[in-house]
C-alpha cells in the first residue's frame, strides 16, 4: 500500500531542488564582471555628486568674487551627498545578498525536511 504523504513530500524534494537550481543561477550571476560593475555604480555615484558641485561652485566664484570659496563648500557637499548615495547603494545590496542567502537556506532545510528517511 502506498502512503497518502508520499506525493506532498515527492512536491516538497522537487520545490526545494527547485530553489536550490534558481539560488545557483542567481550566485553564477554574480560574477566578478558583476563585481566590478556594482564597484563602478558606487564609484560614479560618488564621483559625479562631487564634480557637479565642484563645477557649480566655479560657476558661484565667477558670478560673485569675494573671500568665500563656493568651489570648495559645494566640493564638499557634493562629496559627502556621493558617499551617502554611495552607502546606500552597498547596504541595498547587502541587504539584497542577505535575502538571497536566507532564501537558499530555508530551501535547503524545506529539503531535509521533505525527503523521507530509510529506516
Amino acid at each position: 500500500m502506498t502512503d497518502p504523504r508520499r506525493p506532498m513530500d515527492f512536491a516538497r524534494a522537487v520545490d526545494a531542488a527547485a530553489g536550490r537550481k534558481l539560488h545557483a543561477r542567481r550566485r553564477q550571476q554574480r560574477s566578478v564582471l558583476s563585481g566590478l560593475g556594482v564597484a563602478g555604480l558606487v564609484g560614479w555615484s560618488v564621483v559625479i555628486p562631487t564634480v557637479l558641485g565642484a563645477g557649480l561652485g566655479r560657476w558661484l566664484d565667477q558670478r560673485n568674487p569675494g573671500g568665500r570659496s563656493f568651489t570648495l563648500a559645494l566640493l564638499v557637499a557634493g562629496l559627502c551627498l556621493g558617499c551617502m548615495n554611495a552607502w546606500h547603494w552597498i547596504a541595498r545590496e547587502a541587504a539584497q545578498t542577505a535575502l538571497d542567502e536566507d532564501s537558499a537556506t530555508d530551501a535547503i532545510h524545506d529539503e531535509h525536511k521533505a525527503v523521507p528517511r530509510d529506516r
